[in-house]
């Protein structure tokens, strides 16, 4: 989110009054009367979001789920506090302080961009450097540190891996190291992967090595 740009529903005048203020003069600042049409530009762009809710629009809300991108949500105290759900959610009641407004845009958008930096895309699965958890669909599996540092390798080395530079990569030792720890950890991981996501193709091999 190096040029953040925000994004703004259910308040057409707080957008202005942003644009006014020095204080956050480093955003771009837009707002949206389509709700459909500012929730697909945050999906599609990682845009921070703002909603203000209040008791008149709320339902245009409910077609939300979870929120995937980064939101503030600035509502009367009497709307719901658990309104919507995703890990990325600020909330300020009214009346609120200006500053109050910056540590969360300054907070949200730092947490959100440590945790985009830390996902790696694997053919159709999501690695989690930080939460050391490989992710498809809705299912998500735990692994190692070796198992998660192993398929990091996969997705930086477009040709297959060969047992002894996976050794060498992953557990340090060198290539004339007599020992299965390369096919024992390959084989518990397929068998993890099956038995979450159903996939038995996940992990081949060749002559020249392991590849996805």
């Amino acid at each position: 989110m190096n040029s953040i740009t925000i994004s703004i529903f259910g308040d057409q005048i707080f957008p202005e009054v942003m644009s006014e203020l020095k204080l956050f003069s480093q955003y771009k600042i837009k707002f949206y009367t389509d709700l459909d049409l500012c929730i697909k530009d945050a999906n599609d762009s990682d845009r921070l979001t703002i909603f203000f809710i209040s008791k008149e629009n709320k339902r245009k809300y409910e077609k939300l789920e979870k929120i995937k991108f980064p939101t503030i949500i600035i509502s009367e105290s009497s709307i719901p506090q658990n309104i919507f759900s995703g890990e990325f959610i600020e909330r300020l009641d009214k009346p609120f302080k200006i500053l109050d407004l910056e540590k969360k845009l300054i907070s949200l958008s730092s947490k959100f961009k440590f945790k985009k930096s830390s996902l790696i895309n694997l053919l159709n699965y999501t690695l989690d450097k930080n939460e050391r958890k490989i992710k498809k669909n809705n299912l998500e599996l735990q692994l190692t540190e070796k198992e998660i540092n192993f398929l990091i390798l996969f997705s930086q080395n477009d040709k297959p891996l060969s047992r002894d530079f996976v050794l060498q990569k992953v557990w340090k030792y060198s290539p004339e190291s007599d020992t299965h720890t390369v096919e024992t950890h390959i084989h518990r991981l397929r068998k993890k992967i099956l038995e979450k996501f159903n996939d038995n193709n996940f992990i081949k091999n060749n002559n020249e090595g392991y590849y996805i």
